[in-house]
């Protein structure tokens, strides 16, 4: 495998060499011995390095005078720079940053702290490019689509009036320039380069309106006459209503400027442009942009009503205000441009350029979205890194950071360790090694947990089964949701410390199961069974399913005649019988003294199954006969609600009880008064 490549300037060959001991085994080292030799290598190697160490006090050219050379040519966004001295001072260290400097190592080195550093600054840039090239990438790929769409534009308007189908590609290629000069002249507009591009290509739709125009005036060879040119002054609101009739995408930034531009590129800077004689910066600056470039591109083009002016007359004609009044900015951009907009006439840009603009539209995104960290921020959360390994080291927890653009899982050293992966493991959701110490659906899991939270409630916890050092062990997951403070918060990923709980966890569930149960009968005590059966509604909310009361018959009897302990070995006797009666996807409980709860799913005969329930349940024990009465409530009849259901069974079972017991009773309608009697 081929290794990346570190420049170590350096005028102490020592020091030097102690570098190249540290990192020679994961590196290949090139060598400088003063800033001057630096910057030569850097010329003629500059795409090849991935890092340079860079000492600041050095002859021919310090570090500094290095840093400014690499400012100049560019090289600093390209090769990382540690500073590597024994000038602690902060001046020096400030300086450094303000010049591009990523991070600082001061000598005596520590080999840990040297390689750890390293390869922190070596993957923040190359993460940091990874993002560059995709957003790259998927700009081009927008920008070539637009540049179709804008080619197929052009084509319709050629065939649509007597303008060369050129023209759409002319003022997007002026509006780019001039905007682009604008920005460059002043912050008043607060122009980015996605705004410019956004702009030149809203620029395409400038003349759309003219769609609905007479072709008899549109193409007029002669004057129009002042009937006719007031019926073709009406295409800029036209072309404005075209793009507010949209039914969709009113919202998009791109077609709230194409409004702009279509309604207002033919208004004038002292007010006497039309449709609405907006004057100076009340004409947006995209419709102030297009207007130039297309009285530009108006007069140097031939017209059916008349030739081309040369390049010349065509600007001295804007300057001279024989075309309207225009910003007197533009008219700075145009003058100062004036070979520029020549060229800028070629039918479409040059590919490298364009790529250029992209990339750095692409660098802007990224500092906008946060990709931009400062030096001094950096510095920090390194020392903040060091800091909580040490912590994470010292309370045996793993700890981790988890980020979703990109899709990074970062431990903690001990950690890593730990689990016997890596420190930094990119999507983490398709890594084999960490699906099998997390084990099947445990991934989604926490996922799907990390998700439920919200900027106002960020905190997780959450209890599961991992594989730690070959052994599956239940884990507490606590971990802290990352939100961006933007006014709508995006979920940007956790941050989290895995406890192992494992003796902890077996201890709580066996004291769960007992807390759950009937010390008596062994059966769901009355809360448990009540979670069982809620939860069983839940699922099955679209099925039939049944809820019953049982109680023992004259149990008093037993209890008075043959004493408590007796009583006890009945309800024993009867849950027993119950427990055995019903299927493991069914639910039975002890409701209290001598009632018990069931809950039973069915599709068919639930009258011949609770009857068999209740004959399974009855018999002798002791030579003392125990018999039941039932009382049930059917979901399709009563609802899904557990407090109705158990109203209405218990409804059922006082009706039979008054009328016979030793049976079971369904509760319906005839039963209502019953539910509120004073005697129920």
């Amino acid at each position: 495998m081929k290794k990346e490549k570190i420049l170590i300037a350096d005028d102490s060959e020592m020091n030097r060499s102690i570098l190249e001991d540290m990192l020679s085994d994961s590196y290949d080292i090139i060598e400088a011995e003063d800033g001057a030799q630096a910057v030569s290598i850097l010329r003629t190697s500059v795409s090849e390095l991935s890092l340079m160490l860079l000492d600041i006090v050095m002859p021919k050219m310090d570090g500094f005078e290095v840093l400014e050379a690499m400012n100049r040519n560019g090289w600093i966004g390209d090769v990382p720079v540690i500073i590597i001295s024994a000038e602690t001072s902060s001046s020096h260290v400030e300086r450094a940053y303000e010049l591009g400097a990523t991070d600082f190592i001061a000598r005596p080195f520590d080999a840990i702290i040297v390689q750890r550093r390293v390869v922190n600054t070596i993957l923040l840039y190359a993460k940091q490019k990874r993002l560059i090239s995709l957003v790259e990438d998927q700009v081009y790929e927008k920008e070539r689509q637009g540049d179709l769409m804008i080619d197929i534009l052009s084509h319709v308007m050629e065939f649509r009036n007597g303008e060369s189908g050129l023209h759409i590609l002319h003022v997007r290629n002026l509006t780019d320039l001039l905007l682009s000069c604008l920005a460059r002249k002043t912050d008043r507009y607060n122009l980015t380069m996605a705004d410019i591009s956004m702009i030149s290509t809203a620029s395409a739709l400038h003349d759309i309106g003219k769609m609905a125009i007479d072709e008899k005036i549109l193409n007029k060879p002669g004057k129009l006459t002042d009937e006719e040119f007031e019926i073709m002054k009406t295409h800029s609101a036209i072309g404005a209503n075209m793009i507010s009739d949209l039914p969709v995408h009113q919202q998009e930034q791109l077609v709230k400027t194409a409004y702009e531009i279509c309604r207002w590129h033919h208004e004038r800077y002292d007010g006497r442009g039309y449709p609405d004689g907006l004057k100076g910066d009340d004409i947006p600056i995209s419709a102030q942009v297009v207007s130039l470039a297309d009285v530009y591109d108006a007069l140097t083009s031939e017209r059916v009503y008349k030739p081309p002016f040369s390049h010349e007359e065509a600007i001295d004609m804007i300057v001279a205000g024989k075309c309207g009044v225009f910003n007197p900015l533009l008219l700075e951009c145009l003058t100062e441009n004036v070979d520029r907009f020549r060229d800028a006439l070629a039918d479409d840009p040059l590919e490298e350029a364009k790529r250029k603009k992209i990339r750095n539209i692409s660098e802007e995104a990224l500092r906008n979205e946060g990709g931009g960290v400062s030096k001094r921020t950096l510095r920090l959360l390194d020392r903040e890194r060091v800091r909580n390994n040490f912590y994470a080291s010292m309370t045996e927890s793993i700890q981790f950071e988890y980020g979703i653009n990109p899709p990074m899982i970062t431990f903690s050293v001990w950690g890593a360790k730990k689990l016997g992966v890596d420190e930094i493991i990119m999507n983490p959701d398709k890594d084999p090694r960490l699906q099998k110490i997390l084990g099947e659906g445990s991934w989604d899991r926490l996922a799907q947990g990390a998700l439920s939270t919200s900027y106002d409630h960020p905190e997780m916890r959450l209890d599961f089964p991992l594989r730690i050092e070959g052994e599956v062990r239940w884990c507490r997951l606590v971990t802290r949701s990352l939100w961006s403070v933007d006014a709508e918060p995006r979920f940007e990923g956790v941050m989290g410390i895995v406890q192992d709980i494992h003796d902890t966890h077996l201890k709580m569930q066996e004291l769960e199961k007992k807390a759950a149960r009937d010390q008596l009968t062994g059966l769901l005590n009355r809360t448990s069974a009540r979670q069982q059966i809620e939860l069983k509604m839940l699922d099955h909310r679209d099925g039939t399913f049944a809820l019953a009361i049982i109680d023992i018959d004259d149990f008093k009897k037993a209890n008075d005649v043959y004493g408590h302990m007796f009583g006890d070995e009945v309800l024993k006797f009867v849950a027993k019988n119950l427990r055995d009666s019903i299927r493991q996807t069914d639910v039975s409980g002890r409701y209290g003294g001598e009632e018990f709860l069931m809950f039973l799913e069915y599709k068919t005969d639930i009258e011949k199954t609770v009857d068999r329930i209740r004959r399974s349940i009855c018999g002798t024990y002791d030579n003392y006969k125990v018999s039941v009465t039932i009382g049930v409530a059917l979901s399709n009849k009563v609802g899904c609600n557990y407090e109705k259901l158990l109203h209405a069974a218990d409804a059922a079972l006082y009706y039979g009880k008054r009328n016979g017991k030793a049976q079971f009773n369904f509760y319906d309608d005839s039963m209502k008064d019953l539910l509120a009697s004073d005697e129920f």
